[in-house]
């Protein structure tokens, strides 16, 4: 925004819109840069005809392009149609201390006029909440410099997963990079250590997720019935023998701890994931407790042309765990990040239309097995009748209660040269 002369007749004020600002609606503008303003306020000098766009009448809901003039009342006009009761909104930037803007500024890794990259360390929440006092969003201050406005987060990393967190410089950029991660366009690669060996080497996680029942919404499981559609594609990239695997993982979705749950649901939880692993999640042999998910990597469409491709370091545990097990980083970065790419949002939604006209006839089928009733014989127990279909003959060729998991390149032998461990049902054809 770039104020102008103000109109010398009646005071009326001139901005011209930004290229930050390109596009949005026009009561957006006003909160952004006249927070002071109430919509009550615009709406009213709209219907009086005193906001004015390039000379024309506006209302609060058109949207305005870059070099657009905005003609605004004086200040004094906003005055008048305030509520004298109402606190004002008036956002004073944060004084951080000294240890706070050297932690927010160490964890920059990438930085352009339009966004930052940083490394986040394991054990610091992104957003704030119940007894969250530090996290990386109350230290975006100190990354605001000499910009008019404070940088934006993207989207968010678990409290002890580590690694590439995008944030956003601008608000145009803040839309842009939303657009890619809502259109998963954007791609995100984690490393993590798993326990055991998958017995798929390359495979494609689908399994629904939704909330815990009883959790308060702090954990989640696979729900076949009522969660919403997930994918992971995993591979594995070393293992140690029959004890544990270094994956890549890929979410092609964005639910809550999805890498997580499905690690945990296929058999093979995150090394020091104890929420969804329980005591399983553990190694013996001196393996740090903490937490193994990294984000190692994020490739994103940058709003000025080109790409950002960034890769976050290892936080100090784990690469000593890599270290310890004899496995070198170099193999992960070897790995070519292919082009299969997420489903889009109309795939998606079929999917999930699909999923659901299943369930619905598996229940109406349970339904019309509990109106059946049938003699039972002596030594002969009653056949089953409907329920869920599970086996060969089902639609998705193994138990529906069972994980599936798409692959086609069983796990060979490892360094140590054990064979792999069975792992759940699963294999090519298989979903």
């Amino acid at each position: 925004m770039t104020a102008g002369k103000s109109d010398s007749d009646m005071g009326f004020r001139e901005f011209n819109v930004g290229f930050d600002d390109d596009g949005i609606r026009l009561d957006r503008w006003f909160k952004r840069h006249l927070p002071d303003t109430s919509y009550t306020t615009v709406a009213m000098w709209a219907r009086t005809g005193q906001l004015r766009v390039d000379g024309a009448r506006a209302t609060p809901g058109d949207r305005i392009t870059a070099g657009q003039m905005l003609r605004v009342p004086p200040p004094e006009a906003d005055k008048a149609t305030a509520d004298p009761d109402k606190p004002q909104r008036v956002r004073e930037r944060v004084i951080l201390s000294d240890e706070e803007t050297e932690l927010a500024q160490g964890m920059v890794i990438h930085k352009d006029f339009q966004a930052f990259v940083l490394n986040k360390p394991p054990g610091l929440a992104t957003q704030g909440g119940t007894k969250t006092t530090q996290h990386v969003d109350g230290l975006l201050d100190a990354l605001q410099y000499d910009n008019e406005g404070r940088p934006k987060l993207v989207h968010r990393l678990d409290k002890d997963t580590s690694g590439a967190l995008l944030v956003a410089r601008t608000s145009r950029a803040a839309a842009f990079f939303a657009k890619a991660f809502s259109g998963r366009t954007a791609r995100k690669v984690y490393w993590a250590l798993v326990v055991d060996v998958p017995s798929i080497e390359d495979g494609m996680i689908e399994l629904p997720i939704a909330k815990q029942p009883g959790t308060g919404g702090e954990k989640m499981h696979i729900d076949e019935a009522e969660g919403a559609p997930a994918r992971t594609r995993y591979r594995v990239i070393e293992r140690a023998g029959n004890r544990a695997a270094w994956v890549e993982l890929q979410p092609f979705t964005g639910r809550t701890h999805q890498l997580r749950v499905h690690m945990a649901a296929i058999g093979h939880p995150i090394v020091g994931d104890g929420k969804y692993g329980g005591a399983a999640a553990f190694l013996t042999g001196g393996i740090s407790r903490k937490m193994h998910l990294h984000a190692r990597r994020i490739k994103v469409d940058h709003p000025d042309g080109g790409s950002i491709d960034v890769t976050a370091e290892l936080p100090t545990h784990f690469a000593e765990s890599l270290k310890q097990l004899g496995f070198e980083e170099k193999l992960g970065d070897d790995l070519v990040l292919d082009e299969k790419t997420a489903p889009t949002r109309e795939q998606m939604k079929s999917r999930a239309k699909a999923h659901a006209k299943s369930v619905r006839k598996d229940r109406k089928g349970e339904r019309r097995g509990r109106g059946v009733v049938e003699e039972k014989k002596p030594g002969k127990p009653a056949p089953k009748t409907g329920g869920p279909r599970t086996g060969a003959g089902s639609k998705f060729g193994a138990p529906r209660n069972g994980p599936r998991v798409e692959g086609a390149k069983p796990a060979g032998r490892g360094r140590s040269g054990g064979a792999g461990k069975p792992g759940p049902r699963s294999g090519p054809g298989t979903r």
